[in-house]
């Protein structure tokens, strides 16, 4: 089938790197600045300002993550249309995508009492700790809209093989926010409420450089082409997308969240030894979505471009690094793990206990790459069903695993559950791929 303009045909080992390699360099900034946050009110010499930073984030963020899908989703849908060749259509979905960031993150500054009432009522705090967070929410909120925003404005110019643009973005929001912090806490003394005006002021300047770093969308007419922008067709083939996203994600997160809940039963110190080797999957993970965000971009593109042959060779050059990476990950783990443990703890006990269960740690990149790059694979063919059904399966999987093996082999059989849950969803996904190539073809 003749290629359409739009993207380009040749997909290259270089290709892949120059998409990825912006992305894992940048997603170095995102625990550089937790760890600044945490830093700058740690300086203040009490407790509660640590603890109503660390509460306040967690909070908004898991309310942020709600619209995540819009990251994931977008790239999909500007990938397909730009292998179709159909540069209207990638303008005009922009146009949406800001409309729901703006229209989300006012709804949110609308709901903040309600939503700041619940979150206290699901997860009490102290009285000082809950004032103090309360007030350092009450100041971020009011950039809601420009964070839901930039996830959109990221899966667009993910999309366009801009992965440099996204780095630029994510360096300066997060660069910005370290440097305000620093400024604001240390500098001016605001404590709490300095790190959230950090914080907001951070958001508001990366939509502002996102729109910037957009602005070639608002050189040609297509993006307030408000017929094509408000086409119920695509709106709703857009709600489905991203409702099928959203499921899958919160299925993941419940995974991993009862997976650190799960390791309570054993005592403090498996929890903290557990809390400690989920970093390496963490640190894991940074790595390999740089190849599942190319291989998103590269097999959305084939699938607007109705190439089943450029969908394998994405797939395949993208998997390939992640393969490698993950073996690099592997053997670094196995030959660092134990220093790593040391500096994250000077416990004795934490220590030794997450030794224990450190090979756990050192097989996990081999098996979770296969599920990373489907899901990037998936995610980019927007076969968001198949993605959510496929989900439903692997997290019963887990649960049922998790029930079963723990109370047979302790701790062991609840990162054996967390082993099986990569398998499962490399196996089920990995199941629907042969559909997949026959849609694009």
């Amino acid at each position: 089938m003749a290629e359409t303009a739009g993207a380009p045909a040749t997909i290259s080992h270089a290709r892949v790197l120059k998409i990825a390699l912006p992305i894992m360099l940048s997603n170095v900034t995102v625990p550089l600045l937790g760890l600044v946050d945490t830093g700058v009110v740690g300086q203040l010499g009490e407790a509660a300002p640590i603890g109503a930073v660390g509460v306040g984030a967690v909070i908004l963020s898991a309310v942020y993550w709600i619209f995540g899908f819009l990251r994931m989703g977008t790239t999909g849908l500007a990938a397909q249309a730009l292998g179709a060749g159909d540069r209207g259509e990638v303008a005009a979905l922009l146009t949406r995508v800001l409309m729901i960031g703006l229209v989300a993150g006012a709804a949110l500054i609308a709901l903040q009492g309600a939503i700041f009432r619940a979150a206290f009522l699901i997860s009490p705090a102290s009285e000082e700790v809950e004032g103090l967070a309360r007030g350092y929410m009450a100041t971020r909120i009011w950039s809601a809209p420009a964070a839901i925003a930039v996830f959109g404005i990221t899966g667009w110019l993910i999309a366009s093989e801009r992965t440099a643009a996204v780095m630029v973005l994510q360096i300066w929001m997060n660069g910005l926010n370290i440097l305000l912090d620093l400024v604001f806490v240390m500098g001016l003394g605001w404590g709490v409420n300095g790190v959230a005006f950090a914080t907001f002021l951070a958001e508001w300047s990366g939509l502002a450089l996102g729109l910037w770093l957009c602005r070639g969308a608002f050189l040609v007419p297509d993006w307030r082409d408000w017929g094509r922008v408000f086409d119920r067709a695509r709106l709703v083939h857009m709600a489905l997308v991203n409702s099928d996203i959203m499921l899958r994600s919160v299925l993941l997160t419940a995974s991993f969240t009862a997976f650190l809940l799960m390791g309570a039963r054993f005592g403090d110190v498996t929890l903290a030894a557990n809390q400690i080797l989920l970093q390496f999957l963490s640190l894991m993970a940074y790595g390999l979505d740089g190849f599942a965000l190319a291989a998103e971009t590269l097999v959305g593109q084939a699938m607007g471009a109705r190439s089943a042959s450029r969908l394998r060779r994405g797939a395949t050059v993208a998997s390939l690094w992640a393969i490698g990476l993950s073996g690099l990950a592997a053997l670094g783990f196995a030959l660092a793990g134990g220093w790593i443990v040391d500096i994250m703890t000077t416990a004795e006990p934490v220590r030794a206990e997450a030794r224990v269960y450190l090979p756990w740690v050192m097989i996990s990149p081999v098996l979770a790459a296969p599920s990373f790059m489907l899901d990037g694979i998936f995610i980019g063919a927007t076969r968001t069903r198949d993605m959510r059904n496929m989900m439903i399966l692997s997290a019963g999987g887990f649960a049922l695993a998790a029930w079963l093996l723990p109370p047979v082999w302790g701790n062991h059989g609840l990162w054996a559950a967390m082993m099986l849950f990569y398998v499962l969803r490399s196996v089920t996904l990995g199941a629907r791929y042969p559909a997949l190539e026959r849609a694009a073809g």
